[in-house]
């Protein structure tokens, strides 16, 4: 099925005890090695542990053995003897999985995140008692022109905007959304836009910890 993992002649599938899942880059090698040397073979099979086996082959080689001292296998839960051994010498020799340098050796890998397309900064520019001004900037990092946008955030201390310029606001509790107006819809690739407004305010005001442009979250500035 793969380097360490059979099925035998009885439709039962079996872990190869003591050996250790292949890497992504080393599993071809490794089920190719398997194939040749188990397919079509009368091996004797013994079992200590449920769902895991030894194989020995016709000549009275353990496979496993074989496998890591060829370099297309490595080892799982040994502390020492001929397997380990084996290894290590595979390693020095650079055989197999050990002649590529840059084998992982675990298959689960984290993609990193995509960057965001939008950079958002707000800025209080003024603030007196019951209200403020602020200024909000959207600079387009996507790469691609953008045609039209809506940006979105929260308040979260109570603000609602009264008076807005450069743009279409909507509030809905502490939900606020701006939308372009006719003439600045177009950001073109590293461009800005930047529109303004007067909030009225039940105490100091402090920016909205983020933002979304056209629904994608923007890094804030």
């Amino acid at each position: 099925m793969d380097g360490r993992t059979v099925e035998l002649a009885d439709g039962t599938r079996a872990r190869i005890s003591m050996l250790a899942e292949p890497t992504a880059c080393a599993a071809p090698a490794a089920l190719d090695f398997a194939r040749k040397a188990l397919l079509d073979k009368e091996v004797r099979v013994s079992s200590i542990t449920p769902g895991e086996v030894s194989l020995a082959l016709p000549d009275g080689t353990d496979y496993a053995l074989l496998a890591v001292q060829y370099g297309f296998l490595r080892t799982s839960g040994v502390d020492g003897g001929p397997l380990v051994e084996a290894e290590s010498k595979a390693a020095k020799a650079k055989l197999g999985l050990w002649a590529q340098g840059d084998c992982p050796t675990s298959t689960s890998t984290t993609a990193a995140p995509p960057p965001a397309p939008c950079i958002v900064v707000y800025r209080i520019t003024n603030q007196w008692p019951g209200a403020f001004q602020a200024d909000v900037t959207i600079r387009n990092v996507s790469g691609a022109l953008v045609e039209g946008w809506t940006v979105r955030w929260r308040f979260a201390d109570g603000e609602t905007v009264s008076q807005l310029w450069n743009g279409t606001v909507s509030q809905s509790g502490a939900e606020v959304s701006v939308t372009n107006a006719g003439y600045n819809a177009l950001i073109v690739k590293d461009g800005s836009v930047t529109f303004g407004f007067n909030g009225s305010a039940t105490g100091p005001s402090s920016p909205p910890s983020s933002f979304s442009v056209n629904g994608a979250a923007c890094t804030t500035g």
